[in-house]
């Protein structure tokens, strides 16, 4: 059904997306000709920044500077005061330069960059931004383009997760887990040789290198696929995502010819699935007539609810006993037979959502409208019923208090924004263990997966080419999935006539 490559897009940050490669180049001269004030052979902007420092995370960029003047210094602290003689010393003075000049001026994004990121978004295309800087998140603040990226991974998180610096592939790894892409599937941009080379290092399917003056003959020696100037140049590559998906009423017929010979298992979502979207998610009930078509589809196929909800409380409001669960976005687990699961990653970040909560509560008091709701594997802060002039402080404030929390995770939605810990663990995973819970076999079962918001993405993207995704929404809502239904009543509809199909035998 969906015969494209691509799914995702990594861009490096300076020199791709913003213009800061030159002050990031400034700052290292000043600070390497005043560490080096009789250096016979000083620093060079053309020569040695993009050979020694750039892409590099900052005191690799020192030590590798150094060691090509015959140099060598202790490593020292990442509290060294900076200026102070030792690799991370240097690289704290290097960062001081930097973000006295980054006060000084305007941070400018490249015009073509943010062009062709909003089209390839509108697209349906997943996009990362990766940079080895510490400065990532307030220079994205500063140009305005945070809300551009579905994933950030820079020099912050690096450090926290242990990543190898460019030129090995570390860094784009992790951002391609967090899009839940595989290398093979996703485009990398760089400007730097470091991060060419760390791209070919972790078999990207493209390597896109970006010039934006001189020639592209170093990039393409170090491995780029493809070399431009603008990109806009590569609006014409095809994305997997960029297929439009099609009404499922419309196209039963299609949908029934999948299901010969294939046992269905049904998944879906609650809010905005079943029930309308709603102010307050406890006015959000189940009707009697859906809570039917639920019970009898159940006694045809397998059918589990996967919710954002808690589990106790998804449960509550389904009130089915021969359906399966999963709350909190999958991290627990609950069906017939006595079957319970708790992540156990998941369970060890209680703590860090305590004190995370607290936080919010706090802050987020004076705001009127705003809403936190604690879950127990997740905070939810609504934000329906804020002054828009509010939304974008609220966003401030949540990641000011995720910054004091690196094992969770800001994941976005309808009016929503939802801290999660930060595992590898989403809806899309949730299907698979219950597929294999329950000892489906997935050549002999079709899963199918409905859902409205953003995190049902995830399962979409795990079924690609291994079952159905059907999106609740408009018919030209960025999605993965393979077909939509325009609102819960069309969903009734669409429940009605797979029931239909059983009675009649055309489907098993």
């Amino acid at each position: 059904m969906k015969n494209h490559q691509y799914k995702a897009v990594i861009l490096d940050l300076d020199g791709v997306i913003t213009q800061t490669a030159r002050l990031h180049s400034l700052a290292w001269k000043q600070m390497f000709d005043d560490y080096l004030p009789e250096q016979e052979d000083p620093f060079n902007l053309e020569r040695d920044y993009y050979t020694y420092v750039d892409g590099k995370p900052r005191y690799e960029g020192v030590r590798s500077f150094l060691e090509s003047r015959g140099m060598a210094l202790p490593q020292g602290s990442p509290e060294d005061l900076p200026g102070k003689e030792t690799i991370c010393g240097l690289g704290n003075r290097k960062n001081e330069i930097f973000l006295e000049m980054l006060a000084q001026e305007t941070v400018e994004a490249y015009p073509d960059t943010v062009e062709q990121i909003v089209w390839w978004r509108e697209q349906g295309v997943k996009t990362a931004v990766i940079s080895s800087s510490r400065n990532c998140e307030a220079v994205l603040k500063a140009a305005g383009l945070t809300a551009l990226f579905d994933v950030k991974v820079d020099g912050v998180d690096s450090q926290r997760l242990g990543l190898r610096g460019k030129p090995d592939p570390d860094i784009f790894w992790q951002a391609a887990r967090q899009l839940g892409v595989k290398p093979e599937q996703t485009i990398v941009v760089e400007d730097a040789i470091a991060g060419i080379e760390a791209g070919r290092a972790g078999s990207f399917k493209l390597v896109v290198g970006v010039v934006r003056d001189g020639d592209s003959e170093a990039l393409q020696a170090h491995g780029a696929d493809r070399v431009v100037r603008d990109l806009r140049n590569l609006r014409s590559i095809d994305f997997a995502c960029c297929q439009k998906p099609r009404s499922a009423l419309e196209n039963l017929d299609e949908i029934e010819q999948q299901l010969r010979n294939r046992d269905l298992t049904l998944f879906t979502d609650y809010d905005g699935t079943l029930t309308p979207i709603v102010q307050r998610p406890d006015a959000a009930l189940l009707s009697e007539e859906m809570r039917s078509l639920l019970e009898e589809l159940a006694e045809w196929v397998t059918v589990a609810v996967i919710s954002g909800r808690d589990l106790a409380d998804v449960q509550n409001m389904v009130k089915l006993e021969n359906l399966y669960y999963a709350g909190s976005h999958g991290f627990e687990i609950a069906g017939a037979g006595g079957m319970h699961q708790q992540q156990e990653e998941a369970q060890a970040c209680l703590t860090d959502l305590d004190a995370a909560e607290e936080g919010l509560r706090d802050r987020l008091k004076e705001i009127s409208g705003v809403w936190v709701e604690r879950k127990q594997f997740a905070i939810a802060i609504h934000y329906r019923e804020v002054a828009k002039s509010d939304i974008h402080r609220i966003e401030s404030i949540i990641d000011e208090v995720l910054e004091q929390q690196p094992r969770l995770r800001k994941r976005g939605g309808k009016k929503i924004f939802e801290l999660q810990p930060d595992i590898p663990w989403d809806k899309g995973r949730a299907v698979f263990w219950l597929l294999d819970q329950l000892d489906l076999n997935p050549s002999e079962v079709l899963p199918m997966y409905l859902g409205d918001d953003e995190t049902d993405e995830d399962a979409f993207q795990a079924l690609d080419n291994r079952g159905i995704g059907i999106r609740i929404g408009a018919p030209d809502e960025s999605t993965q999935a393979d077909y939509f239904l325009r609102d819960p009543d069309e969903v009734k509809q669409f429940f009605q006539a797979l029931l239909h199909k059983f009675h009649e035998g055309t489907l098993k």
